[in-house]
């Protein structure tokens, strides 16, 4: 079999690009060791996760209308076997909806693995139907899509089925009576939320003095505090964990740090330490693909590899880690590779943490900041002084701008509070198009409405804000 493209792994980045190749007329093949497409992203991460915050977020509602607006309401019995099967309903008509979408481009998708034979030759690895008799399969061009899978230091791979990673998590095995997390990054907090909100008792460990190491400090207090109130004082920072040991009915785990030190038992431990790419295993040898220490695959900004036609994208070449990184990636490869003339140079990749509250950032962060010793001035406007925040009970949030000095031109965002994720797209649009400030304290924004803690961040800026008192700034000279 001889294909102009092949596409290995039919994730959000691989199929973006299979997709956009084919509306341009390529003959496209996709090589996805699943069974199904979406990658993942839609299979064992992104999306599971978010429909089971969704669920999360509705008991969280449920328990503040009680306690806070004199609404009775009760949660009653969780069926878990019920939650898990609306879950998997979300995952297959996705997926569903994806094999529908190659047939009508006529992307043929072969279930294998794929291993380079040579920079032209894969030679595809399984049972399935769809493999050709020879095992091979020839091409001009090839985009490798294979993402990453989820970290498992040696020390926590005992062997026992109740250590799990994200994707165990997500199978929703049981809701188990006591829970500990392993990490206090992104992925770690948003299952650690989903679980304490249908009943176990969680605590989370972190090796660093912060949660959600890299995110700026303001913007992770006020998620600290409130998920303080979730997870109660078992939030454990500065600490780590020195050994597990499989118990039976228990995980023993063994704590080394000034906020914890000693054993505890735990029904389940999640390990949540990050992910590595998966560069491993493909036959990259036999081609003249680099690959770094870290094991990502080394791309120009045309998502080309040091073979000239074969491209990269996605999680397998570096952070962030993001699914929409991976698309916008993928369409660039494939234009690259069809003679246009494009790069990779986005200005702000927008980061959206699912927890409650959300936290949204996207361009210059004040962490990246003070550490490249940019020039930079903060406005930043809390929601306790927005009317929609207050309406709906949540005032923890704030939004914030990082200014160049000299221009005004806005160089990054962060938002913190409900909805935080819904939020940052029209700072994404800001940073991209190099907006000034004045862009956007002048385009009129609904009220009331969240949105507008943008414009009024915006109107901080300068001193003008309506409904806060701050003096009006000095113009940089």
């Amino acid at each position: 079999m001889h294909t102009q493209l092949v596409v290995i792994g039919g994730g959000p980045g691989g199929y973006a690009a299979a997709f956009l190749a084919a509306d341009e007329g390529q003959e496209v093949v996709i090589v996805e060791a699943d069974a199904r497409l979406g990658g993942t992203c839609l299979l064992r991460g992104c999306i599971p996760s978010k429909a089971l915050l969704h669920v999360a977020k509705i008991i969280g509602e449920a328990r503040e209308l009680t306690h806070e607006w004199g609404v009775e309401m009760s949660v009653g019995k969780i069926d878990v076997n019920a939650v898990r099967a609306r879950k998997e309903k979300v995952i297959a008509t996705l997926t569903g909806g994806l094999s529908q979408l190659a047939k009508r481009r006529n992307v043929k998708v072969i279930k294998a693995k794929a291993v380079f034979q040579d920079a032209q030759t894969l030679k595809l690895e399984g049972d399935d139907a769809s493999i050709p008799e020879d095992k091979s399969l020839t091409f001009d061009n090839c985009v490798i899509a294979t993402g990453s899978v989820p970290a498992m230091p040696p020390a926590f791979n005992i062997g026992s089925p109740r250590v799990m990673d994200s994707t165990g998590a997500l199978a929703l095995a049981d809701i188990p009576e006591t829970m500990l997390v392993i990490g206090g990054g992104y992925i770690g907090l948003e299952m650690g939320t989903v679980y304490a909100s249908l009943g176990t008792k969680v605590t989370v460990v972190e090796l660093l003095d912060g949660l959600l190491p890299g995110a700026d400090r303001d913007l992770v207090k006020p998620l600290h505090k409130r998920i303080s109130q979730l997870f109660g004082d078992r939030i454990y920072l500065g600490t780590k964990v020195g050994s597990l040991g499989d118990r039976g009915e228990k995980v023993e785990v063994a704590f080394e740090g000034p906020a914890k030190f000693g054993t505890e038992k735990f029904d389940r431990v999640l390990v949540s330490v990050g992910r590595r790419p998966m560069s491993r295993g493909l036959g990259l040898e036999n081609t003249g693909v680099e690959v770094d220490s870290k094991g990502f695959i080394v791309v120009d900004n045309q998502q080309r590899t040091a073979e000239p036609n074969i491209y990269a994208i996605g999680d397998v070449v570096g952070d962030p880690m993001l699914a929409h990184k991976a698309s916008a990636e993928g369409k660039i490869a494939v234009e690259a590779l069809l003679g246009k003339n494009v790069i990779f140079d986005k200005q702000a990749i927008p980061a959206v943490i699912f927890t409650d509250p959300e936290i949204a950032w996207a361009g210059l962060t004040e962490e990246q900041a003070k550490r490249d010793g940019r020039a930079y001035e903060t406005a930043v406007y809390p929601w306790v002084a927005s009317g929609r925040a207050q309406a709906i009970g949540r005032t923890e949030g704030l939004t914030k701008w990082l200014v160049e000095p000299e221009t005004s031109r806005v160089l990054g965002c962060g938002i913190v509070g409900a909805g935080a994720g819904e939020l940052i797209a029209e700072a994404v649009l800001a940073i991209e198009m190099g907006c000034v400030v004045r862009d956007i304290t002048e385009s009129i924004h609904p009220h009331p409405t969240l949105s507008e803690t943008l414009a009024n961040a915006g109107e901080v800026f300068f001193g003008t804000a309506t409904e806060i008192y701050k003096p009006k700034r000095t113009p940089a000279k």
